[in-house]
């Protein structure tokens, strides 16, 4: 009997469940109203892309589930665990749910390999031979084989992007939370980090959570496309990405992919819009 394709897995963790969140930045003073009434529910395994206008509060609900900052109510629960609700505002930061921010936080200090094994020799979960093996082994998956001994000033910003995303997987993590990663990048080596972390994500299925302003990049990646509406940040119209996985990037030129372009790209602006009048800015 064959192996089932990578892409076939199914994944039965990381159901993140979102209900009612609300939350209030200086309820005594400003009372600056960033997430209201905001429900989502995102399966096992799914690709949930997160786009909207800046400063609209899609990373203050990324903050939330990390553990980073409390809900003035609401709650968020992972596979049925309350992370936050009643009796308890502020989630509980863990391995289960790992960041990776825009801007990186890999130590420049070590090498590739130090990096992504640092995080189980430091929490004990591994000892740092267990951890440098299966830092091997997950780096030479993600095609960094021959890279363990750089350090990340020696590489490119698109392979330490995947160093950081390798990282992150090192916990075997319930949830990933990506907040803009391949901002920074040029047109050309984003394209090629999305295929990259098509080929992580077939071999992971985990759940992953990411926030882009890129609308293009949102379609490939993700089996839904969350637009949320100017602040405060709750959905405003959920899309189904009904282009079957494996994707490459020949689905960029199919009429399906350009009619979502479309869709989105109309929800988008309305919102952006309504943020300009606002006065909103980047945050």
């Amino acid at each position: 009997m064959s192996a089932t394709p990578l892409h076939k897995k199914v994944a039965t963790r990381g159901h993140l469940k979102i209900q009612d969140a609300h939350k209030v930045y200086d309820p005594e003073g400003a009372a600056v109203l960033a997430v209201d009434n905001c429900s989502l529910e995102i399966q096992p395994g799914e690709i949930c892309m997160i786009v909207g206008p800046s400063g609209c509060g899609k990373t203050t609900l990324l903050n939330a589930i990390a553990g980073f900052h409390s809900l003035t109510s609401g709650t968020i629960h992972l596979d049925g665990e309350m992370l936050c609700g009643p009796g308890k505002p502020k989630a509980e930061p863990g391995a289960d749910r790992i960041v990776v921010f825009q801007n990186g936080a890999l130590f420049p200090w070590k090498t590739n390999l130090e990096n992504v094994a640092f995080g189980p020799i430091m929490q004990g979960t591994m000892s740092p031979q267990e951890a440098r093996e299966k830092a091997r082994a997950i780096m030479a998956d993600a095609g960094l084989s021959g890279m363990e001994n750089n350090y990340p000033g020696e590489i490119s910003s698109g392979v330490r992007r995947r160093v950081e995303i390798v990282r992150a997987l090192m916990n075997d993590p319930k949830v990933l939370l990506l907040d803009e990663p391949y901002r920074a990048l040029d047109s050309l080596t984003k394209s090629v980090m999305h295929e990259a972390l098509l080929e992580i994500y077939y071999r992971n299925q985990v759940t992953i959570f990411f926030i882009t302003h890129d609308l293009e990049e949102a379609i490939f990646l993700g089996h839904r496309v969350v637009i949320m509406t100017t602040r405060p940040c709750k959905p405003k119209k959920i899309l189904t990405v009904d282009i079957p996985h494996p994707r490459d990037y020949s689905v960029l030129t199919s009429p399906r992919f350009r009619e979502l372009m479309d869709e989105t790209m109309e929800a988008v602006h309305e919102e952006a819009v309504k943020a300009f009048a606002a006065g909103e800015r980047e945050g």
